[in-house]
C-alpha cells in the first residue's frame, strides 16, 4: 500500500533527492498544516461547485480575469522564475511560461461555447424512436500537481482548462521555484474565490498527502518514478488520474538529410531551458560517419547563439545544486567509462551552469543512456540505417517524444507507422507541443491522458450518455414471455 510517507521521498521530476534553494524557504500556506486541514480545503471546494456549477457565462467571467490578471504580472513571473532558478532567459520564460498561457487561454475562450454544448448522438436502429446525446458535466474538483521545470506554464494551462470544464480547482505549485510558487498563489487568490481555487504550498509531505486526497480527478506533470507513486497513492481512492511524464525522447537522422539544419533545430529544443524540458530530444541516432559534421555545426551553434555560456542571459542555469550534481556525476561517470565528452563552451559550477555538452561513444549501461537526462548533455548514438534507429527506439519504453529528421516522405511513414511515442515532430523539434489542436499526452511509462485545447477540455469533463425514450418503445414487443415476435426477433438478432 503507498503512503504519504513513501511518494514523499520520490516527488520531484528524479529520483535524486532535490533540496531547496538555502537562501530562501519553501513557503507553507497557513492554512494547510496537515491532511485534515486538506481534506477540509477539498471539502469546501466540492461543496460549492455542488451547490453552484459554473455556466458558460461563469467559465467566461472566470478565464478573462485570469488572462487580464496574469498578464498584468508576466514581468513578474520572468523576474520570480529568474531569481528561482539563479539566471532564467527571460525571452524564454516570456515565451514557454507567458505567450504560452496566454494562446491557450484565448483558445478555451474561442472554443468553449461549442464544446460545452450536448452533442446529438444516433441511437442504435433496435431502440429507435428513443433519441440520444452526450452532456459534457464538469467532474467536480480538479488537483494539480505542478512541476518546477516551467513552473507557470504547466500550473496555469491545466488550471485554466479544468475552469473552462467547469471545475473547482486545488493546484500544488513546486516547491523548487517557491518565489514563484507564491507568485502563482499571489495571483490565484486575486482572481478567484476561495472555495473556487486553492493554492496549497508546501514540500514533499504536502505535496504526498495532496496526492492522496479523494479529489473528482488529479493531473500529475513530472517524473516516471514518482508518477508510479502518484498513481499507487490515488488508486487507495479510485482517483482518476492524468500522468504528464517524460523519459528519453530520441532524435531520427536520416543518411541523406542536411545536417546544418538538423543541428539548428535539435539545438533549438535541446537547449531551451538548459534542457531542463520533459521532451528534449535526450539522445540522436544517426550515421556514424554524420557524427563529425554534426559535433563541427553544433560548435559553430553554440558559438553564434551563446556569445559566452558563462554570462550569457539567454542560457538558463540547472534550477538547484542536487540537479547539477546529478548532471555532472553522469559526465564523470561516462567519461571514466571511456566516452568522449565533447563541452561546447565554458560553464560555471558556482552559477549552476553547465555548458551544451556532446557525448560519443557512450556504453549503454551508462546512467546518461538509462535515465532522462534533463539537462544539457546530448548523446550521439551510431546506427546504420533508419531502420536500425527504429529498431533502437522500439527496444525501450516508450518515449514523450519523437523526432524525425528525413525528406524521403516513404521512410518517414514507414517510422510513424513503426514506432508508438506520446507525440512527433517530423523536421524540427518541441513544437508538436504548442499545438492546441494536438493532444498532448504520453503512452505507458511517459504518460497517460491528454490535455491542450478540446482534449483538456475532456480530460476534465464526464461526457455524459443521456437515452430519451420515445412514448411508443419498441423494445416492448421483447417482454417475457418470448414468444411469438419476441422468440422471431431473439432468433433474428442473434443469427
Amino acid at each position: 500500500m503507498t503512503t504519504a510517507a513513501s511518494l514523499r521521498n520520490g516527488y520531484d521530476r528524479t529520483t535524486v533527492p532535490i533540496e531547496a534553494s538555502a537562501s530562501y524557504t519553501a513557503p507553507m500556506a497557513t492554512s494547510v498544516t496537515s491532511t485534515a486541514d486538506l481534506n477540509a480545503l477539498l471539502a469546501r471546494l466540492r461543496s460549492a461547485q455542488s451547490r453552484q456549477i459554473p455556466d458558460y457565462r461563469q467559465r467566461i467571467a472566470d478565464l478573462k480575469r485570469l488572462r487580464s490578471a496574469f498578464k498584468a504580472r508576466i514581468g513578474e513571473f520572468a523576474r520570480a522564475m529568474g531569481e528561482d532558478f539563479g539566471r532564467r532567459s527571460r525571452h524564454e520564460s516570456l515565451l514557454t511560461d507567458g505567450m504560452t498561457v496566454l494562446s491557450e487561454i484565448d483558445y478555451l475562450r474561442a472554443h468553449l461555447r461549442g464544446w460545452m454544448r450536448p452533442k446529438r448522438a444516433t441511437a442504435d436502429w433496435l431502440f429507435l424512436p428513443a433519441r440520444t446525446e452526450v452532456r459534457y458535466q464538469p467532474l467536480g474538483v480538479v488537483g494539480i500537481i505542478a512541476p518546477w521545470n516551467y513552473p507557470v506554464n504547466l500550473a496555469l494551462v491545466p488550471l485554466a482548462t479544468a475552469i473552462a470544464a467547469g471545475n473547482h480547482v486545488m493546484l500544488k505549485p513546486s516547491e523548487h521555484t517557491p518565489r514563484t510558487s507564491q507568485l502563482l498563489q499571489d495571483l490565484l487568490t486575486e482572481v478567484f474565490p476561495a472555495d473556487r481555487v486553492a493554492t496549497v504550498l508546501g514540500g514533499p509531505d504536502v505535496a504526498a498527502a495532496f496526492a492522496a486526497l479523494p479529489l473528482d480527478h488529479l493531473f500529475f506533470t513530472g517524473s516516471t518514478a514518482v508518477g508510479r507513486k502518484v498513481m499507487a497513492a490515488a488508486a487507495q481512492n479510485l482517483t482518476p488520474v492524468t500522468l504528464e511524464l517524460g523519459g528519453k525522447s530520441p532524435v531520427i537522422i536520416a543518411p541523406d538529410y542536411p545536417v546544418a539544419i538538423a543541428v539548428d533545430r535539435i539545438a533549438a529544443g535541446k537547449f531551451l531551458n538548459a534542457g531542463q524540458t520533459c521532451i528534449a530530444p535526450d539522445y540522436v541516432l544517426l550515421p556514424r560517419t554524420m557524427i563529425p559534421a554534426f559535433v563541427e555545426q553544433m560548435q559553430k551553434y553554440i558559438s553564434t547563439r551563446y556569445a559566452d555560456i558563462g554570462s550569457s542571459p539567454d542560457y538558463t542555469s540547472i534550477v538547484n545544486p542536487a540537479q547539477y550534481g546529478r548532471l555532472k556525476s553522469y559526465l564523470d561517470q561516462a567519461h571514466a567509462a571511456g566516452a568522449r565528452i565533447v563541452e561546447l563552451g565554458a560553464g560555471d559550477a558556482g552559477q549552476r551552469i553547465l555548458p551544451p555538452t556532446l557525448v560519443l561513444d557512450a556504453h549503454e549501461d551508462l546512467a546518461l543512456m538509462q535515465d532522462e537526462i534533463f539537462g544539457p548533455i546530448l548523446p550521439l548514438v551510431a546506427v546504420d540505417s533508419v531502420d536500425a534507429a527504429i529498431d533502437y527506439v522500439n527496444a525501450r519504453p516508450r518515449p514523450l517524444a519523437l523526432y524525425h529528421f528525413d525528406n524521403d516522405k516513404q521512410r518517414t511513414e514507414r517510422m510513424l507507422d513503426r514506432t508508438v511515442a506520446g507525440g512527433v515532430s517530423v523536421n524540427d523539434t518541441v513544437l508538436h507541443f504548442a499545438q492546441s489542436e494536438l493532444p498532448f499526452g504520453g503512452v505507458g511509462p511517459s504518460g497517460m491522458g491528454h490535455y491542450h485545447g478540446r482534449e483538456g477540455f475532456l480530460t476534465f469533463t464526464k461526457q455524459k450518455p443521456v437515452l430519451y425514450q420515445a412514448r411508443w418503445s419498441s423494445l416492448k414487443m421483447m417482454r417475457p414471455p418470448y414468444r411469438g415476435i419476441a422468440d422471431f426477433l431473439v432468433k433474428f438478432l442473434t443469427r
